[in-house]
């Protein structure tokens, strides 16, 4: 019986091709080669190299470059390679290669490239001396030796600097090009309505507003926001003044039972005068209100205490006990984007390419990720507990509320709520507290910008993956 035919859209199918290699006695072949490829990815060119490993040494290969990724084989035989790979045992080093048939494979979807660096130039000595670096951001850096004669590189580096950095060169990004089929359509899955319906919202105490259907309001929060019913549009309005960014308080997350209330903003305005506004006062009191539990509204503000009170030079700061009589306020001295960047580089700096066992726990301890890890999460349990069991609303704010504050509440409500926890409702937790609240994907991550350098990224969806993860182990 013939086999069913294997779907074009299946993202893990390979397409065979007949691509040239010239042998060791220099007649060219036609080998029939596995090339992965997605559909609508599109093989642009491929180049005999030198990759030079970290682990084992300079290995030949053949790289092809599609309009997705960057895809290595070595060229070596079963007997050439065995020895080569022989030393692949421990996870540090087969997280850089896998082995298919014998030789070494290097799978780099583009969008993990950070930067492309030429090494050497025409006049360099000495053996691979002259070729392509790439710095990933996975925390791998490839190196690419290649012949010095003809500019043989310069190809290679302006193709992998046009598909890996597309929004510089005026191209689509791949997503846009992929024709993969899904069952379920990836942009209908978050509805907010039906979010919040299942919410058990609007209630009595809180309504829908569409006040930010056209982001007038505020131009990074969703079209559709939940807000005290005693609250009138108008009065949003003039607490947006208040408000950095004109990030207002609004609803997250409603605790089925108690009806406590997970809400959400930026920092106030208050400023090194110390000013104050009487609706935004008011407002946080209506807020307060509408949990009859417990007479005070608990705020926590993402930041250290000290990062706080600086703010006030630029026109920001914190609730004062004196403006805000019936809350109160809890720093939690989690880190800004900065710290948090290069807590990540120091972690690359003692994992790739050789890890030192016998100084590894002091030199994990040295860059702090751990220890911002689990800041982050502290803060995320002290606002699912005092919602949960102190039976009191919470306000979560950082500075513009869309880091920490992302982090906190997605966390805090995948601990509250068993449907997070599912594909689904992730996908709904990601697209509702990151996306539609106006997280910066696009200048975190640096997703085809050139601009490695740039002083906003940072890792703070990828702190957020690894609380999660550590939720799950630990």
């Amino acid at each position: 019986m013939a086999s069913a035919p294997t779907s074009k859209y299946n993202s893990h199918s390979l397409e065979n091709e007949s691509i040239k290699r010239t042998s060791r006695d220099g007649v060219n072949r036609d080998i029939g080669e596995a090339l992965p490829r997605l559909p609508g990815e599109t093989r642009i060119t491929d180049k005999e190299v030198i990759y030079i490993c970290p682990f084992n040494g300079p290995i030949k290969g053949r790289v092809y470059i599609t309009n997705y990724r960057l895809y290595l084989r070595s060229l070596e035989t079963h007997l050439e390679f065995s020895h080569g790979v022989r030393g692949l045992t421990t996870w540090s080093q087969l997280k850089d290669a896998s082995l298919q048939d014998s030789a070494l494979i290097l799978d780099v979807p583009l969008g993990v490239i950070s930067r492309i660096e030429k090494m050497g130039g025409a006049t360099s000595r000495g053996e691979n001396s002259y070729g392509l670096d790439i710095t990933c951001k996975d925390m791998r850096n490839l190196r690419f030796a290649l012949k010095q004669e003809g500019h043989s590189r310069r190809d290679m580096f302006e193709i992998l600097t046009r598909y890996a950095f597309p929004l510089a060169h005026s191209l689509p990004m791949f997503a846009f090009l992929n024709e993969e089929k899904f069952d379920v359509d990836g942009w209908m899955v978050y509805n907010p309505v039906e979010e919040y319906r299942r919410q058990g919202l609007p209630n009595h105490h809180w309504r829908i507003t569409f006040i930010n259907k056209c982001y007038e309001l505020c131009d990074t929060y969703p079209a559709l926001l939940v807000v005290p019913y005693r609250a009138s549009d108008d009065d949003l309005r003039r607490v947006a003044t208040f408000r950095s960014r004109n990030r207002i308080p609004v609803l997250s997350w409603i605790h089925p039972e108690n009806k406590t209330v997970i809400v959400r903003c930026s920092q106030p305005l208050v400023g090194v005068s110390g000013k104050r506004n009487k609706d935004d006062e008011k407002y946080l009191d209506v807020i307060r209100e509408t949990n009859r539990q417990i007479n005070k509204l608990t705020i926590y503000d993402a930041r250290p205490n000290v990062n706080a009170v600086a703010n006030k030079a630029t026109g920001g700061g914190y609730e004062s006990d004196d403006a805000y009589h019936n809350a109160e306020l809890f720093f939690l001295d989690i880190h800004n984007i900065h710290v948090m960047r290069e807590s990540l580089k120091k972690v690359k700096d003692i994992v790739y390419p050789n890890v030192e066992e016998s100084h590894w726990l002091s030199s994990l301890e040295s860059t702090h990720w751990l220890e911002h890890i689990k800041l982050v999460l502290t803060g995320a349990i002290q606002v699912a507990d005092r919602v949960s069991s102190g039976k009191s609303s919470v306000v979560v704010h950082c500075s513009d509320g869309w880091d920490r504050t992302a982090q906190l509440t997605s966390l805090a409500m995948l601990m509250l709520d068993s449907y997070y926890r599912s594909i689904e409702g992730f996908e709904i937790l990601v697209q509702k507290e990151w996306i539609s609240f106006g997280h910066k994907f696009a200048s975190r991550i640096g997703h085809g910008d050139k601009n490695h350098a740039d002083a906003d990224r940072s890792p703070i969806f990828l702190q957020f993956i690894d609380c999660v993860w550590q939720m799950s182990k630990q």
